[in-house]
């Protein structure tokens, strides 16, 4: 936790205010993409959009992470508006889905969302570098503000998938939309960090970053690890469902997962290990949990492998925050946080398509792969310890 002269001396009120609608507006971010995953593409086919289309069409968020991303975040931060930027991306993603409600010719559908997904990207990252400017001013802690994102994300899809039963697949847009305007609304209780009164540094600015050996280091094991992840999401069921469970099954074994990274957020400000250590953990362990879901397990085992989801997911994310904290400046948080998304799009795509023709020859034993790459990911941190042993940034100040 920062000590009082890292951070301004704030109430407890002022302090659990800001946490409070952090979290708020951390639910709605990712209660929205709760409703989006699952259903976006059964409401491209409902409409009659054919699948050459909908594989063009799901591929964009994925591009505008590496493209549009990084030089959003630039941009809201260069004008120290990172409140002024999630609100101006929230509604431009809510505006964005209504009107691409509204579409069903293809080429339109692929333009809309293409644009709309420029300005929704970015929201994660925006959100987590303003989180953690707050993290530091208020001596909070990420873990208890992430969480609800995560829970809202699972009631997001239940919901959906509760409505998705009694409301025609065309109109599965308007849930994703009313979703996305929920966000937008939120978006104005977050509160001024008075980004505008912070006086920046004549040095260490933007392009330092990437001159940073220790910052490389932990974007290129978060892109590892989380990547190692993509076999898992994109397989996952589709192994489940040809071993025999049923849909119920399939359902819980993910919502296991998701409780256990819930609860790890929870416990995250009783951790007392360096962050570079506790994303060495969790590289191990994610690598441990591919090795053993190459495997055919009875299902009881695999319940528990699907609780690993805490350590592979959970505590890369915390572990990575930590650091981020200790080796980014405050005043190009945002822009740090947009080059770690941007690599971690990157990674992610890469593997998820290499994923697919591995899948083919080899099946479950594309996990060994993932495996690999989740160990890869800690030995990177592991050999650039060094650089990432020192205190953490002081924030931007007038002296």
């Amino acid at each position: 936790m920062p000590s009082e002269s890292q951070i301004p001396i704030a109430s407890q009120d002022t302090s659990r205010r800001f946490a409070t609608r952090v979290a708020l507006f951390y639910a709605t971010l990712f209660g929205m993409t709760g409703t989006h995953l699952p259903f976006f593409t059964v409401w491209l086919k409902a409409v009659g959009i054919d699948a050459f289309w909908i594989g063009l069409i799901t591929a964009v968020p994925s591009v505008t992470r590496f493209t549009a991303l990084p030089l959003v975040t630039g941009f809201a931060e260069r004008r120290n508006a990172l409140r002024g930027g999630i609100i101006v991306t929230s509604f431009a993603t809510a505006v964005g889905f209504f009107v691409l409600g509204t579409q069903h010719w293809p080429v339109l559908v692929f333009l809309i969302y293409a644009l709309t997904c420029c300005l929704w990207t970015p929201m994660v990252p925006l959100t987590d570098a303003y989180a953690l400017r707050g993290v530091k001013r208020y001596g909070l802690n990420y873990g208890p503000l992430r969480l609800w994102g995560s829970a809202a994300f699972v009631l997001g899809a239940l919901v959906c998938g509760l409505l998705f039963d009694l409301i025609a697949a065309k109109n599965l847009i308007w849930i994703i939309a009313g979703s996305a305007g929920l966000g937008a609304l939120a978006s104005l209780l977050l509160a001024p960090l008075d980004d505008a009164k912070v006086a920046r540094p004549v040095t260490g600015g933007a392009s330092a970053l990437l001159r940073d050996g220790g910052f490389l280091a932990i974007i290129v094991a978060s892109a590892l690890i989380q990547g190692s992840h993509a076999a898992y999401y994109i397989f996952a069921s589709i192994a489940w469902q040809q071993a025999g469970y049923d849909g119920l099954t399939i359902a819980v074994l993910w919502v296991l997962g998701v409780i256990a990274e819930i609860v790890l957020f929870a416990l995250s400000p009783r951790f007392t290990l360096q962050p570079s250590i506790l994303v060495v953990i969790a590289a191990l362990s994610a690598a441990a949990r591919w090795v053993l879901t190459a495997q055919d397990l009875p299902l009881a085992v695999l319940a528990i492998v699907q609780l690993a989801h805490a350590l592979s997911f959970g505590l890369t994310q915390v572990g990575i925050m930590g650091l981020m904290l200790r080796q980014v400046p405050g005043h190009v948080m945002a822009r740090a946080q947009g080059y770690l998304t941007a690599c971690g799009g990157i990674v992610a795509g890469l593997a998820s398509v290499a994923s697919g023709t591995i899948y083919e020859i080899w099946g479950q034993g594309i996990y060994y792969g993932m495996a690999v790459m989740a160990a890869s990911g800690g030995l990177v941190i592991w050999l650039a310890r060094d650089r990432l042993s020192h205190q953490p940034h002081k924030p931007a100040s007038g002296g």
